[in-house]
């Protein structure tokens, strides 16, 4: 898979046990951060758009570590998508789901993982074509108990769970049939950043690894 590859949802969500999610505050954290995922088995990296440094990190780590898959996270508008996709990311995450935003990760060609939290966010979703959605916020909404309860109805429906979801938990939802990955951001640790602990990032993706089915 190169950087021109295109990419499916369900391919982010199937190269790892789990995507990171990832926020930045300084540019220059962005590459070695992407290293050590990198060095850990972990391609498909989440930056957040949730500072206003996050386009510049996106655009730092497409140019200089090719061989990582970035995507934006919180992506919450038509702008959003533009933005993202113009600075190099190649999928994108969203809390939540609406038509536009949708329609605008297609016209940038980003697979998009939409969140969702009910079943009408699960039908709206599905209706527009998307069928690898993010459950979010997965433990607050009703966590395992309530992606065996849309197994069912959703058959069809493969689900990444965001939100309250750590190393201890994990495995639970990665048991169930309707659950790719997880996703997280206790792979950045607090202090990581400001201490450039890399090291701590890769050894912590490495874990991950034992996570898969």
């Amino acid at each position: 898979m190169n950087a021109t590859t295109p990419l499916t949802a369900l391919q982010v969500m199937q190269d790892s046990p789990m995507i990171p999610v990832i926020v930045l505050n300084d540019v220059a954290h962005a590459v070695p951060l992407a290293r050590a995922f990198l060095a850990g088995g972990i391609r498909m990296l989440e930056v957040t758009l949730r500072t206003p440094q996050a386009l510049a990190c996106i655009e730092a780590i497409a140019r200089e570590v090719p061989e990582a898959v970035v995507g934006a996270g919180t992506v919450r508008s038509k702008a959003d998508a533009k933005a993202a996709a113009n600075a190099g990311a190649r999928f994108a995450v969203s809390p939540g789901y609406t038509g536009a935003v949708g329609q605008a990760c297609r016209d940038a060609s980003l697979p998009l993982l939409p969140g969702v939290a009910s079943s009408s966010d699960i039908m709206m979703a599905t209706e527009d074509g998307f069928t690898e959605l993010k459950f979010f916020p997965a433990v607050q909404a009703g966590g395992v108990g309530m992606l065996k309860a849309w197994s069912g109805p959703f058959f069809d429906v493969k689900f990444c769970p965001t939100g309250g979801v750590t190393l201890q938990n994990a495995p639970n939802f990665l048991a169930l049939s309707n659950v790719v990955c997880v996703g997280g951001s206790w792979l950045v640790p607090a202090n990581v950043q400001e201490l450039g602990d890399w090291g701590r990032v890769t050894r912590l993706a490495m874990e991950i690894q034992i996570l898969r089915k």
